[in-house]
């Protein structure tokens, strides 16, 4: 496609018109990277000038026993096997209290497999323990998927794992789970998880008992470009419903040590043109319904995201100590601290500033 394929587009995002399902088709399809990413840039500036946010954060990845056996993750273990782990409680506690005292964290990410035998008490008593050992930081917790497997475990409904969660100190619900939310793509690398419709419900059920959350998409692997486009609409109009996502995070399918990869479906990651792409595209379409866009360094690496800054993401994400996910697959090294996410921002050119889970700002740098 050539830059006028999509102007007239680009033209109706600036104007603050509400596009839809064959806009963001064309978009993916476009190659024009560089007239996207400046419209993004402009929408960003807009709501932001020239600051970016990033938070002071741990992942807790509690547990590695998981059940659905995704094909894109080198994370998992099934249960029973030599490698496989369930954090304690008081281990939690621990790694949460040093974080807070040695780094100042202001978040933990708590996510891991779908475990069986965890119980909901699990949660509820690790949760409860970090809030009365460090009230100061938020639990920014499990997906979707983590859920329905709790509430299968508990033979009971996932609102009411919820509002349980909720009760029991989670602050906020992180968005894991959705890769592209749509069914053909969820047949061949995650078979056993939950459904697109099935993720949208419990994460429509988590606005709803006053949960806020962040969205997710991993492009990369089977998906067309038009399958693309229809998650990023579906998570528009659940959007435009409950108002309840508060940041949306694309990032691309990481293929090493997967089974994926061993399979000979996907060889190579899809690099990092493909991530402008995708931020710029995810500006311009959420523009005015969901305004936190995040640069995604995990899997494509600190000059990457930086790039992303100037293709429609204000946020750098969080700081990383403990990750195990990413790294499983050899990707790269996942420990990143403040200093160098500051040192990256300004490398950048921009503004940067400390936010909590809510995307307010505690403190500039």
């Amino acid at each position: 496609m050539k830059q006028s394929d999509i102007s007239d587009v680009l033209d109706s995002a600036l104007a603050g018109k509400r596009l839809g399902l064959d806009d963001c088709i064309r978009l993916v399809k476009s190659d024009d990277v560089y007239s996207m990413g400046l419209a993004a840039s402009i929408l960003r500036q807009r709501l932001f000038g020239d600051t970016v946010t990033f938070i002071n954060n741990i992942i807790l990845n509690y547990t590695n026993v998981c059940v659905t056996y995704c094909k894109f993750c080198a994370f998992y273990r099934p249960p029973g096997h030599e490698e496989s782990y369930t954090v304690p409680k008081e281990e939690i506690v621990r790694r949460v209290a040093t974080s807070r005292e040695m780094f100042g964290i202001t978040q933990v990410l708590f996510q891991g497999g779908h475990n069986p035998n965890l119980k909901i008490e699990y949660y509820e008593d690790a949760f409860r323990a970090i809030k009365q050992k460090t009230p100061q930081v938020a639990i920014h917790g499990l997906s979707p998927s983590e859920v329905d497997m709790i509430a299968k475990v508990e033979r009971s409904s996932t609102r009411e794992v919820l509002s349980r969660l909720k009760a029991a100190g989670m602050d906020t619900f992180a968005g894991a789970g959705a890769e592209i939310l749509e069914d053909r793509v969820k047949d061949v690398i995650s078979p056993l998880k939950i459904r697109s419709d099935e993720w949208l419900r419990i994460m429509e059920e988590a606005h709803q008992v006053g949960l806020k959350s962040v969205a997710t998409m991993m492009y990369g692997t089977v998906e067309t470009e038009e399958e693309r486009a229809r998650h990023i609409i579906k998570i528009m109009r659940l959007q435009e419903k409950t108002g309840g996502f508060l940041c949306f995070i694309p990032w691309s399918f990481e293929p090493d040590k997967t089974e994926m990869q061993s399979d000979g479906l996907i060889k190579y990651p899809s690099g990092g043109l493909q991530l402008l792409k995708m931020i710029a595209i995810s500006r311009i379409m959420l523009s005015g319904l969901i305004d936190h866009l995040q640069s995604s360094w995990l899997t494509n690496g600190i000059g990457m995201a930086q790039l992303a800054l100037n293709h429609g993401a204000d946020d750098f994400g969080g700081t990383l100590i403990g990750e195990e996910v990413v790294s499983a697959t050899g990707a790269r090294s996942t420990e990143l601290t403040s200093d160098r996410i500051v040192a990256a921002v300004k490398q950048a050119g921009y503004r940067v500033a400390e936010r909590d889970n809510n995307y307010q700002i505690i403190r500039y740098h």
